[in-house]
Protein backbone atom coordinates (compact mmCIF):
# COMPACT_ATOMS: atom_id res chain seq x y z
CA UNK A 1 0.00 0.00 0.00
CA UNK A 2 1.40 3.39 -1.02
CA UNK A 3 1.52 6.33 1.33
CA UNK A 4 0.02 9.21 -0.67
CA UNK A 5 -0.21 11.67 2.22
CA UNK A 6 3.32 12.97 1.65
CA UNK A 7 2.69 13.29 -2.09
CA UNK A 8 -0.46 15.32 -1.44
CA UNK A 9 1.33 17.61 1.01
CA UNK A 10 4.12 18.25 -1.48
CA UNK A 11 1.63 19.01 -4.25
CA UNK A 12 2.75 16.24 -6.57
CA UNK A 13 0.15 14.40 -8.65
CA UNK A 14 -1.20 11.22 -7.13
CA UNK A 15 -2.28 8.48 -9.54
CA UNK A 16 -5.83 7.27 -8.94
CA UNK A 17 -6.18 3.98 -7.10
CA UNK A 18 -7.66 0.94 -8.75
CA UNK A 19 -11.45 1.02 -8.90
CA UNK A 20 -11.78 4.79 -8.49
CA UNK A 21 -12.85 7.20 -11.19
CA UNK A 22 -10.49 10.03 -12.17
CA UNK A 23 -11.47 13.51 -11.03
CA UNK A 24 -12.80 15.65 -13.86
CA UNK A 25 -12.90 19.40 -13.38
CA UNK A 26 -14.57 22.18 -15.35
CA UNK A 27 -12.66 25.37 -16.08
CA UNK A 28 -14.97 28.20 -17.07
CA UNK A 29 -15.61 31.89 -16.74
CA UNK A 30 -18.85 32.47 -14.77
CA UNK A 31 -21.63 34.55 -16.24
CA UNK A 32 -22.79 37.78 -14.70
CA UNK A 33 -25.58 37.20 -12.22
CA UNK A 34 -28.98 38.76 -12.69
CA UNK A 35 -28.79 40.49 -9.32
CA UNK A 36 -25.85 42.76 -10.12
CA UNK A 37 -25.46 45.64 -12.47
CA UNK A 38 -21.68 45.53 -12.79
CA UNK A 39 -19.24 42.84 -13.93
CA UNK A 40 -18.05 41.94 -10.40
CA UNK A 41 -16.64 38.40 -10.01
CA UNK A 42 -17.26 37.61 -13.68
CA UNK A 43 -13.71 38.35 -14.84
CA UNK A 44 -12.07 35.43 -13.05
CA UNK A 45 -11.77 31.83 -14.18
CA UNK A 46 -13.18 29.07 -11.97
CA UNK A 47 -12.13 25.45 -11.54
CA UNK A 48 -14.90 23.23 -10.16
CA UNK A 49 -15.16 19.46 -9.97
CA UNK A 50 -18.02 17.77 -11.75
CA UNK A 51 -20.29 15.70 -9.51
CA UNK A 52 -19.39 12.02 -9.37
CA UNK A 53 -22.67 10.92 -7.80
CA UNK A 54 -26.20 12.32 -8.07
CA UNK A 55 -27.75 14.15 -5.15
CA UNK A 56 -29.95 12.12 -2.85
CA UNK A 57 -33.16 13.11 -1.10
CA UNK A 58 -33.20 12.56 2.65
CA UNK A 59 -36.29 10.43 3.43
CA UNK A 60 -36.94 12.07 6.79
CA UNK A 61 -36.52 15.79 6.09
CA UNK A 62 -36.71 15.91 2.30
CA UNK A 63 -33.42 17.83 1.97
CA UNK A 64 -31.10 17.10 -0.90
CA UNK A 65 -27.59 16.01 -0.02
CA UNK A 66 -24.52 14.56 -1.62
CA UNK A 67 -21.70 12.36 -0.40
CA UNK A 68 -19.29 13.90 -2.90
CA UNK A 69 -17.10 16.38 -1.00
CA UNK A 70 -15.33 17.58 -4.15
CA UNK A 71 -18.46 19.53 -5.13
CA UNK A 72 -17.63 21.98 -2.34
CA UNK A 73 -14.28 22.89 -3.91
CA UNK A 74 -14.26 26.01 -6.06
CA UNK A 75 -10.94 27.60 -7.01
CA UNK A 76 -10.71 31.03 -8.64
CA UNK A 77 -7.88 32.13 -10.94
CA UNK A 78 -7.09 35.43 -12.62
CA UNK A 79 -6.40 33.92 -16.04
CA UNK A 80 -7.32 30.83 -18.02
CA UNK A 81 -3.65 29.84 -18.30
CA UNK A 82 -3.26 29.81 -14.50
CA UNK A 83 -6.26 27.48 -14.11
CA UNK A 84 -4.99 25.12 -16.82
CA UNK A 85 -1.48 25.12 -15.35
CA UNK A 86 -2.87 24.26 -11.90
CA UNK A 87 -4.95 21.39 -13.27
CA UNK A 88 -2.02 19.96 -15.22
CA UNK A 89 0.38 20.41 -12.30
CA UNK A 90 -2.05 18.62 -9.97
CA UNK A 91 -2.82 15.82 -12.43
CA UNK A 92 -6.50 16.75 -12.73
CA UNK A 93 -8.35 15.98 -15.94
CA UNK A 94 -10.24 19.09 -17.02
CA UNK A 95 -12.79 20.31 -19.52
CA UNK A 96 -12.43 23.89 -20.75
CA UNK A 97 -15.51 25.98 -21.55
CA UNK A 98 -14.84 29.18 -23.44
CA UNK A 99 -17.15 32.12 -22.62
CA UNK A 100 -19.60 33.36 -25.20
CA UNK A 101 -19.16 37.00 -26.23
CA UNK A 102 -21.52 39.33 -24.45
CA UNK A 103 -23.91 41.37 -26.60
CA UNK A 104 -25.15 44.41 -24.71
CA UNK A 105 -28.77 45.37 -25.30
CA UNK A 106 -29.26 49.10 -25.74
CA UNK A 107 -32.35 50.30 -23.89
CA UNK A 108 -33.82 53.73 -23.41
CA UNK A 109 -36.63 54.93 -21.18
CA UNK A 110 -38.36 56.49 -24.19
CA UNK A 111 -38.79 53.00 -25.69
CA UNK A 112 -41.56 52.38 -23.13
CA UNK A 113 -43.73 55.00 -24.88
CA UNK A 114 -42.86 54.53 -28.55
CA UNK A 115 -45.55 53.96 -31.17
CA UNK A 116 -44.53 50.52 -32.49
CA UNK A 117 -44.25 48.91 -29.06
CA UNK A 118 -44.97 45.15 -28.88
CA UNK A 119 -47.14 45.23 -25.77
CA UNK A 120 -49.96 47.67 -25.06
CA UNK A 121 -49.05 50.48 -22.68
CA UNK A 122 -51.71 50.86 -20.05
CA UNK A 123 -51.73 53.10 -17.06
Amino acid sequence: MRDTTLARLLGTPVPPSEGSLPMVARIYKPAQTAMQSGPARSKEWVLEFEPEAPREIDPLMGWTSSRDMKQQLRLAFDTKQEAIAYAERSGIAYRLSEPKPRRPVRKAYADNFRFGRKGAWTH
